[in-house]
């Protein structure tokens, strides 16, 4: 503390103001002259720093000012500390208006060409799904949707497959422990062709339906088999339908989708809900490739939705999307489509 004195006070106040002012024309002569937000933040902590800057140490020294020259000093002290914020400020919007002279990194040669982002696209599944729908629309068929989880009615009695049919067995259906419904056990559906069933249910004929969507057997893994696998059906039911139209209308939808010529072949077959049924072969290099199912829609499947076998007939095909897919790119394995390996998925 000062000794008591008046002329001790005095001096003590104008040393105190001396070195606030040396310290303001410093600090904004500096701050005038910086040209980078590096030199910036070094003078601003330098002179405005909260612990260690100027500024702070000469605040410090108001304590020893007289307590009747404090109002000055501080009065003083407000107005530096303005000056130097004010000061700090142009010093920053000047060095951000002006252009940066400096180039960080190589120089930019727009006549190189870009890198260019890899961009996702649909499945090839789905892209098969559709196209099919493309094609069957412009043969005059309606897509149609129904639910994955089915009844014993839709999945197998309206389809004429008896209760002692080997295509109940619980081992080759998957059945739901917890799914429970008023008419009995629920099981993941077998075929699309339980939406041709709710579909006849609601509509009188004529009727021309397509249906896609994924089904489940519990078939093991191989090239051409999985036990969930995306499948097209197909109904067509109106008076006069023959064999002859299911044949017609198959072979212009595989020359639609693949190109060309593709030859269809039918081997006789048995499925419950159709008669006469029939293994849908095509083309495939020098050999033949099994698509699918089809055949006349059975009159017992007819009657069952209301229809009158006698006045009506109709066709249905079941077709096997990953198998249309691979016999256009030349995959030889279905698996492939499932093992998310994106340099195989890149290739569609």
């Amino acid at each position: 503390m000062f000794r008591s004195g008046k002329g001790l006070f005095i001096v003590a106040l104008a040393d105190f103001l001396a070195d606030l002012d040396t310290m303001a024309e410093q600090a904004v002569s500096q701050l005038a002259a910086v040209t980078d937000d590096e030199a910036l933040e070094a003078c601003r902590v330098k002179y405005l720093g909260a612990k260690q800057g100027l500024l702070k140490g000469i605040q410090k020294g108001l304590a020893k000012v007289d307590k009747a020259d404090k109002p000055l000093a501080g009065k003083r002290f407000n107005e530096v500390k303005s000056t130097l914020e004010e000061a700090l400020e142009q010093a920053r919007n000047r060095i951000s208006q002006q252009p940066t002279s400096k180039i960080q990194g190589p120089r930019l040669d727009p006549s190189l060409p870009g890198n260019p982002h890899r961009i996702g696209h649909p499945h090839p599944l789905t892209q098969t799904i559709e196209d099919l729908k493309e094609i069957m629309g412009r043969l005059g068929f309606t897509v149609v949707d129904g639910p994955e989880i089915e009844d014993e009615w839709h999945n197998f009695e309206a389809l004429n497959i008896p209760a002692s049919h080997p295509a109940r067995d619980p081992l080759e259906n998957f059945y739901l422990a917890t799914a429970k419904h008023a008419v009995g056990p629920m099981l993941l559906r077998t075929q699309t062709s339980t939406v041709q069933i709710r579909v006849m249910e609601e509509r009188k004929p004529p009727v021309r339906i397509i249906s896609l969507g994924r089904v489940y057997r519990p078939d093991t893994p191989d090239a051409t088999h999985y036990p969930m696998f995306q499948q097209i059906e197909g109904l067509l039911v109106d008076r006069h339908v023959t064999m002859a139209d299911l044949k017609s209308m198959l072979r212009l939808f595989a020359g639609s989708y693949f190109g060309g010529d593709v030859h269809i072949r039918f081997r006789p077959s048995f499925f419950p809900f159709t008669e006469p049924s029939v293994e849908v072969d095509m083309t495939w290099g020098d050999g033949w490739m099994e698509m699918g199912g089809a055949g006349m829609v059975d009159p017992h499947v007819l009657s069952s939705v209301g229809y009158d076998p006698d006045e009506y007939s109709g066709f249905a095909f079941g077709l096997g999307v990953e198998r249309i897919c691979a016999r256009r790119h030349n995959v030889t394995d279905i698996r492939e489509f499932y093992r998310n390996d994106v340099r195989f998925l890149h290739q569609f």
